[in-house]
């Protein structure tokens, strides 16, 4: 006899054993029983009525980290299931994460299963002692919008065994991103299905039968106790109230009475000298509605000393209901101390604080932590956290300016329960607008305004970024990206203003746009934010096939620079957002080789950088941020990497879920001696005098005063002037271009009419992702708005007859960092699709192609059938800018900030090199402006005595403009004739240009005109 047919025997024989037990039992008793017990409501039987499908329908689907990890799944007959004929059974060999899921249909309302007790499951155990996740999905919008509450158990049994699991033993999975918490609680009524989690490391076989909900909720499962607040900060000699109520999942009156004894006892505070002691009960009969409260108010006694703040914990001791997760505190606050006189200098509160200050609160300080990993938010005072973070995509629930606001200042309340209540200074990647955050007004990407030519405009995008982003309770913003990109394959590209170094440092502009003023002044306005210079140094000049990070071709890799090189090319940009005042630096992941025999070093383990250049040479008095979990790539163990980082000049370290390892190794480091105290203190002392800056000390919760402006129709004007001015015209035979509104306009293409291919990467998510992800106007819907007679077909699968001209929309999917990187599984092809578009709508009429991307691509084996060829970039919400331009209510002024290939062989390929013959050439931008110059040679050489008279007047905007009419006389001639004779001095002229040498700029273009 086999195994299993003892484990059907004995399992048949329990059951027979049970029903004759049943049957022996008074009618009574049994009756009770039922009315006690709830019949168990079925989730899975696995017969077939749950189908392998995946949202929106319900049914059962696998994941994994990676191809090899989800696991195979089937609906095998068994003689011995526990229920029915079959049972779900799997095969698995899991090297990072993998599992299934079952989710109920999108379309549908959620489940309650608030009337159960818990939810059970037979699995049929191989006694291999690993340990089985086990996950519920509870509230959001659907089963993979959720929260994640979890548990787990060990197979150390062989053969069937019921696992029953109260809802009492999940806990919520902080770690979980791509939603976060919703309202944290496990509500059981709106419940989406099941998650199972299997074991990693070593191959396996599963098998799983009659997933169903048991037993009876008692109170103390659906209903619980909390209290308004977590912490509650009271000025000396005033009174706390602290709201106690009762709530129950369903909102149903309560069954039973629930007493609540609570005590003021413990703390920093003395009873007696600091506070009138309370001490008392609550009691809420049977019956009691649903979120019914009562207030318990906490008397502090004022004693004149000034102080650190002090805590009064209020002790809650419940029965009946569940009681809260934690002991609220009531919170003295501090009071009479010089750091918190704002009308001393910065420098005085700063020394102040400091020298009243912990190593532990010191190293809190400098550990900034993800909002996903901190739950509640009980570890800000735990820790002394300085920092938190919002990572791309982590967002609350709903994803609303008021919701934002909301989460930031229920955190920055847990701050105020530290001794020296230091606020917390909260950080997003606000890339190009207030992109986690639904709604906001998304910029073109730095690609885009770099194309713009236009300070003034980067300028007044940066304003209303911070605009948006201050009023949702964010003070600070990992932006700008002044990385120089010298290799479009590099998946971050569109981070940059461009390759030439002179281009990124006139768009810096942005800086003041997000801080304001270059002295900090106008930080603790509400429409400013800290901003961040990104990333420290040389990041867009890695060279493809050094990085070592996955499957990353070119980020993070390697960039080997000559030391003159690095000065010019990639350090500049840096000199000059000093200069600026940037209040923050954020080093690369990559790595810097010098050519010194040192080989690679990682940039955060560069203090001759960090600390020798940027902060001794540069001066520059902010602090430094590192990058997401960078330190981990650092060689040697935890400590090392710790001590090597901060020792390099790294102030503050992002480690997301890592916080409490990083404060701990840190205060160890410290304690031994191999981090010294200056060394902490300089870190510390960075950090407060920003916080200072900020205003966070007086005011460090949300001023929601312009949270109406978010996505404005003014806002949104500047995102649409931005949008209309980082058009690049690169081709426009027999002037297609601007449209007539007269003429019927069939348009095409696979990001015609996508909000989220427009927008890219670091959209609502940290990738982005392709549809309708976040409210705005896509370019067809823009064309619309502007009066055209349009025709639209994604696929040019709708007959091409009787139009005047074809618009075709095409390029890039979204993206982020190495995600992106060509040989990543990227090129910088059109897809299939676009090309069959192109080809098919070019063919029939004539035809403008639109590129929307963040780096060129390549189509000049289709130049010829284009007439006009438009460089679109990521151009943000504002489809209307693109419109605007299509159809000449702007004209055409958009450059190139980055050299167009012919070929991606050619690649690296940049303003400067000594071979240099591309498609388009850095600076190449035609206009559908009417008064372009004529005159030929003549004219030239008049626009070149006008260039060099006002340079030598300091005239800059009449040489500017000088320099300008040459550029577009120059293209008038060369048409898309560009050779490589023609090509490099036209670049290098737009290089001149911005680097104030007028009358070399027009001498080039000169070269570039008798060439052409």
């Amino acid at each position: 006899m086999t195994g299993l047919d003892r484990n059907s025997v004995r399992r048949t024989a329990v059951l027979a054993g049970a029903a004759l037990i049943v049957g022996l039992l008074p009618l009574a008793s049994a009756g009770t029983a039922a009315a006690a017990d709830p019949d168990p409501v079925p989730v899975d039987r696995f017969e077939g009525e749950v189908p392998f499908a995946s949202q929106p329908a319900e049914g059962l689907f696998t994941w994994g980290g990676d191809a090899d990890d989800p696991p195979e799944l089937t609906l095998a007959e068994r003689s011995d299931a526990p229920e029915g004929t079959k049972v779900l059974a799997g095969d698995y060999d899991i090297s990072g994460y993998g599992g299934f899921t079952h989710d109920y249909a999108a379309d549908r309302p959620g489940h309650d299963w608030s009337a159960h007790k818990g939810i059970r499951f037979w699995w049929d155990g191989q006694d291999n002692g690993k340990k089985t996740a086990f996950e519920i999905k509870d509230g959001g919008a659907n089963g993979e919008a959720s929260e994640l509450w979890t548990t787990s158990f060990t197979d150390d049994f062989t053969g069937w065994k019921q696992i029953e699991i109260p809802f009492g033993d999940f806990t919520y999975r902080t770690d979980y991103q791509p939603v976060g918490g919703i309202d944290q609680v496990l509500g059981l009524t709106q419940m989406w299905g099941y998650a199972v989690t299997l074991p990693v490391g070593a191959p396996g076989h599963f098998a799983m039968d009659d997933v169903e909900l048991y037993g009876k909720a008692d109170q103390s499962l659906r209903a619980s106790v909390s209290t308004d607040a977590a912490v509650y900060p009271v000025k000396e000699g005033g009174t706390a109230s602290v709201k106690v109520s009762v709530a129950t999942t369903g909102s149903a009156p309560i069954d039973e009475p629930v007493t609540v004894a609570y005590e003021s006892a413990g703390g920093t505070a003395e009873s007696g000298k600091d506070y009138t002691p309370v001490k008392g009960e609550i009691t809420f009969p049977a019956g009691t509605e649903s979120g019914a409260s009562r207030t318990v108010r906490v008397p502090t006694l004022r004693d004149r000393t000034a102080e650190a703040a002090e805590t009064v914990p209020l002790k809650l001791a419940v029965t009946g209901a569940k009681a809260p997760a934690e002991t609220p505190q009531v919170v003295i606050d501090a009071h009479g101390l010089p750091y918190l006189d704002a009308k001393l200098p910065v420098k005085k509160r700063v020394a102040d604080l400091l020298s009243r200050m912990s190593l532990a609160e010191k190293a809190g300080q400098m550990t900034q932590a993800e909002r996903g990993a901190i739950g509640a938010g009980g570890d800000i005072a735990a820790y002394d956290l300085g920092s938190l973070l919002s990572g791309g995509g982590s967002t609350p629930t709903p994803n609303t300016p008021a919701a934002w606001a909301k989460m930031i200042d229920g955190y920055q309340l847990r701050a105020q329960a530290t001794r020296f209540q230091i606020p917390l200074i909260y950080g997003v990647d606000a890339v190009h607008g207030h992109n986690n955050l639904a709604g906001a007004t998304v910029m073109p990407h730095n690609i885009g305004i770099g194309a713009t030519r236009d300070p003034a405009l980067a300028e007044r995008t940066g304003a209303v970024t911070a605009a948006e982003v201050r009023a949702t309770g964010v003070p600070w913003d990992f932006a700008p990206c002044l990385c120089v990109t010298r290799d479009e394959r590099w998946g971050r590209s569109y981070e940059s203003f461009g390759e030439d170094p002179a281009l990124v440092e006139s768009m810096e502009t942005v800086v003041q746009g997000l801080q304001g003023d270059r002295s900090g002044k106008d930080l603790k306005d509400d429409d400013r934010v800290l901003a961040t210079a990104k990333h420290f140094v040389g990041d867009g000049g890695t060279a493809y096939g050094s990085s070592t990070t996955g499957s990353y071709t070119v980020d993070q890799g390697v960039t080997k620079v000559s030391r003159q090189e690095l000065e010019a090319v990639h350090l500049a940009p840096f000199q000059e957002a000093v200069d600026r005042g940037v209040g923050t630096v954020m080093p690369s992941y990559s790595s810097l080789d010098l050519g010194d025999g040192q080989g690679p070093v990682k940039m955060h383990a560069r203090g001759d950088m960090i600390n020798g250049v940027l902060k001794d040479r540069m001066g520059f008095d902010g602090f430094v941020i590192s990058d997401w979990n960078a330190i981990d790539q650092l060689p040697g163990d935890y400590a090392a990497h710790v001590r090597t980082s901060v020792n390099a000049g790294v102030d503050m370290m992002m480690v997301p879920y890592g916080y409490k390892e990083f404060s701990a190794t840190l205060i160890d480091e410290a304690k031994a001696g191999r981090v010294t105290d200056r060394r902490i203190d300089d870190a510390v002392a960075r950090i407060l005098a920003q916080k200072f800056r900020l205003g966070l000390f007086e005011k460090p919760y949300a001023d929601t005063g312009g949270a109406s402006a978010i996505g404005s129709t003014a806002h949104r004007a500047v995102a649409r002037q931005a949008a209309a001015e980082s058009q690049v015209l690169l081709k426009n035979a027999g002037s297609v271009l601007p449209l007539k509104k007269s003429q019927k306009v069939y348009v095409a293409g696979s990001n015609a009419d996508d909000i989220g291919n427009q927008t890219g990467g670091w959209t609502i998510t940290w990738q982005g992702s392709s549809g309708n992800i976040t409210p705005g106007t896509t370019i067809l819907q823009g064309m619309r708005k502007a009066g055209g007679d349009v025709t639209y077909s994604k696929d040019a699968s709708a007959s091409t007859d009787g139009y005047d001209v074809g618009v075709v929309v095409v390029g890039e999917t979204p993206y982020a960092e190495g995600v992106g990187d060509v040989g990543n599984g990227n090129d910088l092809e059109l897809t299939a699709a676009d090309k069959a578009a192109v080809d098919k709508v070019c063919a029939a009429m004539k035809c403008a192609v639109l590129i929307v991307s963040g780096r060129p691509q390549l189509i000049g084996d289709r130049l010829g059938d284009v007439d006009a060829l438009v460089a679109s970039w990521l151009p943000g919400t504002e489809g209307d800018g693109v419109a605007d331009v299509l159809y000449g209510r702007r004209a055409f002024t958009g450059q190139l900030p980055v050299t167009w290939p012919k070929s991606e062989s050619q690649l690296p390929i940049n303003v400067g090199d000594t071979s240099y013959d591309p498609q388009f050439p850095y600076g190449w931008g035609l206009t559908t402006l009417t008064n372009v110059p004529g005159g030929g040679a003549a004219s030239l050489r008049a626009l070149a005595l006008v260039a060099a008279a006002a340079e030598r007047a300091g005239a800059d905007t009449v040489a500017r403009t000088a320099v300008t009419k040459a550029r577009l006389l120059v293209q008038q001639k060369i048409g898309t004739a560009v050779t490589a004779a023609s090509a490099k001095p036209f670049a290098d002229a737009d290089h001149l240009l911005l680097t104030g040498h007028y009358a070399d700029a027009v001498a080039k273009l000169t070269q570039a005109y008798r060439a052409g």
